[in-house]
């Protein structure tokens, strides 16, 4: 008789540490006004050079480990549910909040920069919607960009990538599952257990991910973004470090790594990528020793010392969350369960707290803070609020 395998333990430090990546992931776009040189939804405003390298430090590691954490969760979802409701649920966690904000959230922040920033006669919502959001009108032959048409994904990039991730972990589990039948040894199968990676793997690890990332970007540097399929939001520079960080989660999943990976290694890594932050916040990540891509030797500099703050700050935070962060209070509960929504909705809240601060006044560390406070707290009362309303918990 075939059974399908119980749900295992929930995991209260994973949650734990999910959640503080959403905070940080609010926190890191509170600081895009403010510091980086970047396009974003607010212009005009101070600039700091700590919330500078505040953000590009957020860039090595965040959504990387973000993606670890979600990989983490695929295989066992696949294993209880079986092929169909597994690609239902995906759509539905994912592909619905990915349409629903495409058409709601991202053109109500588009149109707010087109009104504020591009100066061209002011227009409807709805006539921005059909002609400059999707296009269907003609071209300004001025256009600004930063791309036509204005349609993008903004945040939601993250969710339409876990998205295609998750419909190829189902199409390699599906092939992995025909030629598995079509074995007559039943030995070749994979086995349980293996070794536990240490500091000369993780080394390994890194190198590999720093090829990979210097060998992207002698064509991709940082913050160019290229639509995939005409469809997919992609940032190439840092695909070799997300997609291998997911690809990562999947494979801690299968040998139990997380439970089994020495506190000792993971204290030590931390410790290395908290020194290499604090070199960075010292020369900046505009110092010229690094560059953003090319073929020189600062992009390949910068591609290393990117991969192995990675490398070091998710082994790290791993560590520490299950070392030290393992409480599942109330509050820890429902701020866990309520990370995904906050993080789609938080950042029309994040960039309407920096359009109502404006650029007179506070200085750049002070409106970044106060952005910050404000956009979480209401970010994380609204996504308790849509949790509650009735459809909107299956899906958030």
């Amino acid at each position: 008789m075939n059974t399908k395998p119980s749900a295992p333990p929930r995991l209260a430090w994973l949650d734990n540490l999910r959640t503080a990546v959403t905070v940080l992931v609010v926190v890191h776009h509170a600081a895009q006004a403010y510091g980086p040189g970047d396009w974003w939804y607010v212009e005009g405003r101070p600039r700091s050079g700590a919330l500078a390298t505040l953000s590009a430090l957020d860039g090595t590691f965040a959504m990387s480990l973000f993606f670890f954490v979600s990989a983490y969760f695929v295989p066992v979802s696949y294993e209880r549910h079986g092929a169909r409701a597994f690609l239902a649920s995906r759509l539905r966690r994912l592909g619905i909040p990915l349409v629903v904000g495409a058409v709601t959230i991202v053109p109500g922040l588009m149109y707010a920069y087109y009104v504020h920033y591009r100066g061209y006669a002011p227009i409807s919502y709805p006539r921005y919607f059909t002609d400059v959001y999707l296009g269907l009108g003609e071209k300004p032959a001025d256009w600004s960009g930063p791309s036509w048409p204005d349609l993008q994904f903004a945040h939601l990039w993250f969710i339409q990538n876990l998205l295609a991730y998750s419909v190829l972990y189902l199409v390699c589990r599906q092939a992995a599952g025909i030629v598995r039948r079509r074995r007559t040894d039943r030995g070749a199968a994979l086995r349980e257990g293996g070794r536990i990676p240490g500091h000369g793997a993780l080394a390994l690890l890194t190198v590999a991910l720093a090829v990979a990332t210097y060998a992207v970007r002698l064509r991709y540097p940082l913050d160019t973004w290229v639509p995939f399929l005409d469809f997919l939001q992609v940032e190439p520079a840092r695909l070799p470090l997300q997609g291998g960080f997911f690809l990562l989660g999947v494979v801690a999943h299968r040998y139990g790594l997380l439970e089994r990976f020495p506190a000792r290694t993971g204290w030590l890594w931390l410790a290395g990528g908290l020194g290499g932050a604090a070199l960075l916040f010292a020369v900046g990540p505009g110092a010229g020793c690094f560059a953003p891509g090319g073929s020189g030797w600062r992009s390949a500099l910068w591609s290393l010392y990117e991969s192995a703050l990675c490398v070091a700050l998710c082994v790290g935070l791993l560590t520490l969350f299950r070392e030290r962060c393992a409480g599942s209070g109330r509050l820890r509960r429902e701020l866990a369960a309520g990370s995904y929504a906050v993080y789609i909705v938080h950042l029309p809240i994040v960039v309407a707290v920096q359009f109502a601060l404006g650029s007179d006044g506070l200085p750049a560390l002070g409106a970044w803070a106060l952005t910050a406070v404000l956009a979480l707290g209401a970010a994380f009362l609204a996504a308790a609020g849509l949790r509650r309303l009735p459809g909107f918990r299956s899906v958030l």
